[in-house]
């Protein structure tokens, strides 16, 4: 029995849908808006959230909400009518919001139909809730080494996940490897029309490939220019960006030992669960990837990392992390899982 047909025939009831929509100022330097879908049904409610991350595509949901399918299935007759429903009331501003939107729906029916069953995910793929190691993602901005400085006073065992940018240098890289907390480099190589994009240059890539020997290096983007810089490192490059299901994986311009799970580039209960199966098949390492999730969808990371990938450093931190300025007191890692999980959390 594969994953999905664990999960496919639970039973699910929807009767009625809410929307509720969350603001959060971030690190990086911008407004975080989610909308979370809340499916009622059965005296239960099942939780997704839809991370899109453009404000005026949640403004434009919130003032025509789409109607959702109601009535009885199993999950994968919900997401079969799914299929029928335009979930965007005007066009969304990139196409990756589509899929983004269909998980939050589809994760909320999956949430409820666990808990209308009594159940939680675990459970039902008859696999253990572990303890969750997790690394902190981060942008230096204006304050440079000064904000890990801080970061670290706070919590000293504290790992990371960074965005280089063109403005690093070779101090700058020496000094950040000399804390031996930098696990995860992203050179989001693949990022078109967004505040975060980084043109492929073969000299930052050398400076950070050679900085961070052990390190592993995120959406590095293959070129003419920055192909032979990558050639001697391929065993530690990951893909985040374009990783949407077993498809995506197969058209990498090598194969990959790592990559970046982010549920909801996936779209769909099925799509997760198929290229989860696939990459445990093939020997693929996994890492668990956040989208600056503001409600339920922080959770629902952090229990599929937990079942499927505790180990690795995960850019799954507690919402804390996300703050301009992180507090104090915010929980180490690992993260334990609560005694009894329900539904989708963990």
């Amino acid at each position: 029995m594969t994953l999905y047909e664990r999960v496919a025939d639970l039973p699910l009831v929807v009767d009625d849908t809410d929307l509720v929509r969350a603001e959060r100022e971030t690190s990086s330097d911008f407004t975080r808006v989610t909308t979370t879908v809340v499916l009622h049904g059965g005296g239960a409610v099942g939780r997704g959230e839809d991370v899109t991350y453009e404000a005026t595509d949640h403004e434009a949901l919130l003032a025509a909400p789409p109607t959702l399918p109601t009535g009885e299935f199993t999950l994968d007759a919900y997401s079969a009518a799914l299929d029928d429903v335009d979930l965007f009331p005007e066009p969304p501003e990139r196409e990756t919001a589509r899929h983004y939107r269909r998980w939050a729906v589809e994760s909320a029916a999956l949430d409820l139909a666990l808990r209308q069953a009594g159940t939680n995910l675990g459970a039902a793929l008859d696999r253990s809730y572990d303890p969750v190691r997790f690394v902190a993602s981060t942008r230096l901005g204006e304050a440079g080494f000064e904000r890990i400085e801080t970061m670290l006073a706070a919590n000293p065992a504290l790992e990371f996940k960074l965005d280089p940018t063109p403005e690093w240098d070779a101090d700058l890289v020496e000094r950040l490897a000399d804390t031996g907390r930098v696990q995860v480099l992203d050179l989001k190589g693949y990022y078109e029309g967004t505040e975060v994009d980084a043109e492929p240059d073969p000299d930052l890539y050398r400076l950070v490939l050679e900085g961070f020997p052990d390190a592993v290096v995120e959406d590095a983007a293959f070129t003419d220019a920055t192909r032979p810089v990558l050639a001697d490192h391929e065993d530690r490059l990951a893909w985040d960006y374009p990783i949407t299901g077993v498809a995506s994986v197969r058209e990498l311009p090598v194969a990959p030992r790592w990559l970046n799970v982010k549920p909801s580039r996936f779209g769909t209960v099925a799509s997760l669960l198929d290229f989860l199966e696939h990459c445990e098949a093939e020997g693929i390492e996994l890492y668990g990837g956040g989208q600056f999730e503001l409600g339920v969808g922080r959770g629902q990371i952090q229990a599929l990392a937990s079942l499927f990938y505790p180990d690795a450093p995960n850019d799954v931190a507690p919402a804390g992390y996300n703050d301009p300025e992180p507090a104090g007191d915010l929980p180490e890692s690992p993260l334990g899982p609560s005694e009894d999980p329900a539904g989708l959390g963990f």
